[in-house]
């Protein structure tokens, strides 16, 4: 049996529509995720239980639901609360909170790492909090977080391919209108699994230079 590369190049247009939709929506995801992990990490290190408290629920919910669960109750359950989107809009937005729950427990690790005598010492100075997270918190963790969020990246862009399930035409979607048409098996997972490790090994290579240069500079 010979590798038909004649379908991958007809179904090339197909498949790069995929990967650009799947590369964006994750992109998007990825900002979103890092967004509200670090809000919901801040929220946790305030001296408020019921903020605790919240930001736990969230985090547990999103750490302990399947992905796919969490897509269809948006999906197929949020018109029935008045809440209509767009498929590619619910990607988005579900595994940016999905990952958000992750991505809260990397910063919160990240900000215990930093010795308290250093955050003391700061408030004595009368620096504001503002300014003690972002002058003196986030720079020392970086390097710390750098490698565990680069790993999650990852993670969501393999998620990603549930988003074929609510009708989303990215790569995975994409690949399976390729298989039901021409009815061959091997060349459209083969290109599409090419595709994702390409993606993935992107994301290695960007999170393994960001980890070097803050290691210089740390």
């Amino acid at each position: 049996m010979s590798f038909d590369f004649d379908i991958v190049l007809r179904y090339g247009p197909l498949l790069l529509s995929g990967l650009w939709t799947t590369v964006y929506i994750c992109v998007l995801a990825s900002l979103l995720a890092v967004a509200a992990g670090l809000a919901a990490a801040l929220i946790y290190s305030l001296p408020f239980r019921a903020a605790k408290l919240l930001c736990r629920a969230y985090i547990e919910v999103m750490r302990g639901t399947p992905i796919l669960i969490l897509l269809f109750i948006v999906y197929y359950g949020g018109p029935s609360i008045g809440l209509t989107l767009a498929a590619e809009t619910v990607g988005i937005v579900g595994l940016g909170f999905y990952g958000g729950g992750y991505f809260a427990e990397i910063f919160r690790a990240g900000f215990q790492s930093i010795p308290f005598g250093q955050i003391e010492a700061a408030r004595m100075l009368g620096i504001p909090r503002r300014s003690i997270v972002v002058r003196i918190q986030i720079p020392q963790m970086l390097t710390l977080i750098i490698p565990p969020s680069t790993n999650q990246a990852i993670i969501l862009v393999k998620e990603s391919a549930l988003l074929s399930i609510i009708t989303v035409a990215e790569l995975t979607k994409n690949t399976t209108q390729m298989v039901n048409e021409t009815f061959a098996v091997i060349e459209p997972y083969v290109a599409v699994a090419l595709l994702y490790w390409l993606i993935i090994e992107g994301i290695a290579l960007a999170g393994g230079g960001l980890e070097r240069r803050f290691s210089r500079t740390s």
